[in-house]
């Protein structure tokens, strides 16, 4: 295999993609191991090796002495192809094994426009894709990820999922794996006894029933499965690994830096936001580990740009005790500090123009909505005045580069709540001619708006997406109205979209859609170059399922959701609740401000969250 990889490494883009090799790999000799595991990321070498929590649990699973991790990732469309005719399977880069050799192969699965490339990487390996269809102990396919908190599209491909952080129970998964291995349990033993591992969702130990109108009826757990798995997370937060001496590409990535977690989880409740409500509670590190990490990370990487990285920056308490220090160590190395989620809330350009001393990039904010009323509806809790407030200070500092994010298609939005988008910009661009210094360095605003996708667990779970005919109507309202070159404005692609909503709150009954798109060639669906909705739509149509029926429906209160077999430690209660106060228009504060009883601080031993 390697020989032909050397033939066909000169004609393919990017082939530093598929080599390996780089510094602070893992090698470990083979026969000194007993548990060899495929870690696999469904895209592109690019974005995996940006992947912060894959780069966590590459160096969790490596510290064990007798097992090695190995990665694996998406190969590109014209390697795929060669590696198809040449017959070559897909293969770890660390010691260019086939991942079908593999003990165990899991994935980390952050984005729902990634699933047909796992079918492909499954196709590419030779491992047959359905669940059903691999028998025995080698072998086994479980994932994790952001995604798994709804992995009913993709139960038919998998044999377990790890729900929630994994720095923990990924040890306990590979400790009861080297057990079985060693006892030579069957996959049915070994399923089972993981199931009792906390964390740990076996969907085959659930049956999945559907009523006359085509709604899941009803999810009833098998073999003493637990009716409902909660989702794990690490307890002492500031203890816990971090690799400071991780892989260093040797190949330009998306997010070519070292990442400090500063903490995780976050505070604000934004309605719409997964990750806000699936990461709590909040668990912050110190200044001090911080500090520490940073100066390791440092001098083992030769990065040249440090981020801290979290759901909202700013909104970590320790954040100057921080920052002041790490400027200190980060200019005279010609180090720039970035300090990316910054809220106009909290915003301090004292702290700002310090940390910006090596290189002044531009400001980001996510306002998400273009009215008061809107994002009060989505609980964004910050006012227009904040917005305006923080620019005025930003460009009288001598900024001059501003991204704003929005969503259209949100819940109880009108063309009123669109227009008020430019509304915003304008106000903006006003404040920049009254408060700029230097007008010869001219504005530059990067608007961008995507297509609103309702998530699960969240409180607009139950939410009908907009058509995506709709959606375009509103994005050309917003065009039409903007009339300055001071905005460049992009926004989402409707039908792309449209496909995440449908994953993201499916069922089982997605999984033949999955395979038959896979097959007729669906892969790389989030690059533009490689989506085919045509495809998709053949798929949908010969496996007669209707895609509306999951993107397009209001979801009843008292309906079963794919999703309610797991828990992320929020009441079900709390979630409807605050989709209430959304239509009243009626603000949550912050978890800082006062406990909302979401219920997340029951996972915490202590029991309270360090808001």
């Amino acid at each position: 295999m390697t020989d032909l990889l050397h033939r066909i490494l000169p004609t393919v883009q990017k082939p530093a993609r598929y080599v390996g090799g780089e510094y602070r790999q893992v090698i470990k000799n083979k026969e000194d191991v007993s548990v060899r595991v495929a870690f696999c990321f469904p895209d592109t070498y690019e974005i995996g090796m940006s992947n912060l929590g894959m780069r966590i649990l590459y160096g969790v699973m490596n510290a064990l002495k007798d097992v090695w991790c190995e990665r694996v990732f998406m190969p590109w469309g014209d390697m795929a192809a060669a590696m198809r005719e040449h017959r070559i399977p897909l293969y770890a880069l660390e010691s260019k094994d086939p991942v079908k050799d593999f003990d165990l192969v899991t994935f980390t699965i952050g984005y729902e426009m990634s699933y047909t490339n796992i079918v492909q990487m499954l196709l590419l390996a030779g491992i047959e894709p359905l669940a059903k269809d691999r028998h025995g102990l080698e072998g086994i396919v479980f994932a994790g990820g952001t995604c798994v908190y709804n992995p009913e599209p993709l139960a038919d491909f998998f044999d377990f999922f790890s729900l929630g952080e994994g720095e923990d129970v990924t040890v306990e998964t590979l400790d009861l794996y080297r057990t079985a291995k060693a006892e030579g349990w069957s996959k049915e033993r070994f399923l089972h006894e993981i199931a009792k591992l906390d964390g740990i969702y076996v969907p085959s130990l659930y049956e999945h029933t559907y009523g006359e109108n085509g709604d899941l009826a009803a999810i009833r757990p098998l073999d003493g499965a637990p009716e409902v798995v909660t989702k794990r997370i690490v307890q002492d937060f500031d203890s816990s690994y971090y690799p400071t001496d991780g892989i260093v590409p040797s190949t330009e990535i998306v997010h070519d830096r070292a990442n400090l977690e500063v903490f995780r989880g976050c505070i604000r409740g934004c309605r719409f936001c997964q990750a806000g409500f699936c990461y709590r509670p909040v668990r912050p590190r110190s200044a001090e580990t911080l500090l520490r990490q940073a100066r390791e990370i440092l001098a083992d990487s030769g990065f040249s740009e440090l981020t801290l990285a979290s759901l909202s920056t700013s909104d970590y308490k320790q954040l100057e005790q921080l920052a002041l220090p790490l400027i200190d160590h980060c200019e005279p190395r010609m180090v720039n500090l970035s300090l990316p989620s910054l809220r106009a809330d909290n915003f301090s350009r004292e702290l700002m123009e310090k940390v910006q001393t090596v290189r002044k990039s531009g400001l980001t904010f996510a306002p998400e909505a273009g009215t008061q009323r809107l994002r009060d509806a989505i609980n964004k809790n910050v006012t227009e005045d904040e917005i305006l407030t923080t620019c005025a200070t930003a460009f009288s500092g001598g900024w001059n580069n501003v991204k704003l994010y929005f969503m259209l298609g949100l819940p109880t939005e009108t063309d009123e709540d669109v227009l008020g988008i430019t509304d915003l910009v304008y106000k903006i661009i006003r404040v920049w001619k009254e408060n700029a210094p230097n007008k010869k360095r001219p504005l530059s605003i990067n608007l961008a708006t995507a297509f609103f996708v309702p998530k699960p667990f969240t409180p607009f779970q139950w939410e009908a997406q907009i058509t995506p005919a709709e959606y375009e109507r509103r994005v050309r309202l917003l065009k039409d109205h903007l009339h300055t070159r001071y905005v460049d404005y992009r926004y989402h692609g409707a039908e792309l979209s449209f496909l995440e909503a449908v994953l993201a709150r499916g069922d089982r009954r997605l999984a033949p859609v999955l395979l038959e798109a896979a097959k007729r060639g669906a892969q790389l669906d989030a690059w533009n170059e490689y989506f085919r909705p045509d495809l998709w739509r053949e798929a949908f149509d010969a496996c007669g399922v209707d895609p509306a029926h999951y993107a397009q429906r209001e979801f009843g209160r008292d309906e079963t959701l794919p999703w309610d077999t797991l828990s992320v430690g929020i009441r079900k209660e709390f979630f409807w609740r605050e989709r209430e106060r959304a239509y009243q228009g009626k603000t949550t504060p912050s978890c800082r401000e006062r406990c909302a009883g979401c219920g997340a601080d029951a996972l915490l031993k202590g029991g309270v969250c360090d808001t």
